[in-house]
């Protein structure tokens, strides 16, 4: 169950921001360019996203090899299957939770950065910077969805998702769908500092910078070992020790990130 502390916490922030909205609602964009720059981001961000995941041919061949997907199927730790039907095997038969999941265990989150970053750097490309500065200190919206975006990239590690790769990828094409999504996360942090002028990520939230570098170098080793785990399952699927180890490191690397999916 939720500790007691716990719960007073959550029910304190719903609480909060319920009051702040009511009270002090957010204000909209202040110039029609502001939001006509959103939605030319919105539009962008989506394009980007969907030529990656739905229109990359190895892309849910990468997706399947690179994180714990399949297995989570097997361990039966859902309420319900990772795909809505057995024989499909789509991105679109994917549900979900299992989809963000996958990603959270190897510390890349995608489903929550892709195709942002291709979509600021087309904006700073095209001149809009100082734009997106001043909407991010003035429009309220704005900068909650950049601080997100900020927060989800804090908590990810290029490291260890390049771990998964070199230990459970074989082929070299899908290694470079790897390097270039790595890639894709590197244009997204640098695009997002340069609209917040944080020096680093994160860098106005000391509490999650305390959280996270207090626990990374516990994470990272249950990582590391997720990874080998896996790979040794995958050569020995029947083995009840392997399974047994890899929900362990599935719980703990949960705990720790604190974003299951």
């Amino acid at each position: 169950g939720i500790a007691p502390a716990v719960a007073t916490r959550q029910m304190e922030i719903y609480t909060t921001a319920t009051l702040l909205g009511t009270v002090q609602p957010p204000k909209p964009a202040r110039h029609t360019e502001w939001r006509s720059l959103m939605d030319s981001l919105a539009t962008n961000s989506c394009r980007a996203y969907r030529k990656v995941v739905y229109e990359t041919p190895s892309f849910l061949t990468y997706f399947h090899q690179a994180t714990p997907e399949g297995e989570l199927g097997n361990l039966n730790i859902g309420s319900r299957p990772s795909h809505r039907k057995p024989g499909n095997r789509t991105v679109s038969s994917i549900r979900a939770i299992p989809w963000i999941f996958a990603w959270t265990q190897v510390r890349f989150a995608l489903p929550a950065w892709l195709g942002v970053g291709s979509a600021l750097k087309q904006a700073i490309d095209d001149g809009h910077l100082g734009t997106m500065k001043e909407m991010y200190a003035k429009w309220p919206f704005f900068q909650s969805t950049i601080d997100l975006v900020e927060m989800v990239l804090a908590k990810a590690d290029l490291r260890i998702a390049k771990c998964y790769d070199d230990r459970l990828i074989k082929s070299p094409e899908l290694k470079l769908i790897g390097a270039a999504l790595r890639e894709e996360f590197a244009t997204t942090v640098r695009s997002v500092l340069a609209i917040t002028g944080h020096h680093k990520l994160s860098e106005n939230n000391k509490t999650l910078r305390r959280l996270i570098e207090t626990r990374n170098p516990v994470l990272d080793m249950v990582n590391i070992m997720q990874a080998d785990i896996l790979g040794n399952l995958r050569a020995d699927p029947e083995n009840e020790k392997f399974r047994d180890a890899l929900l362990i490191t599935i719980n703990g690397i949960a705990a720790g990130m604190r974003n299951t999916g």
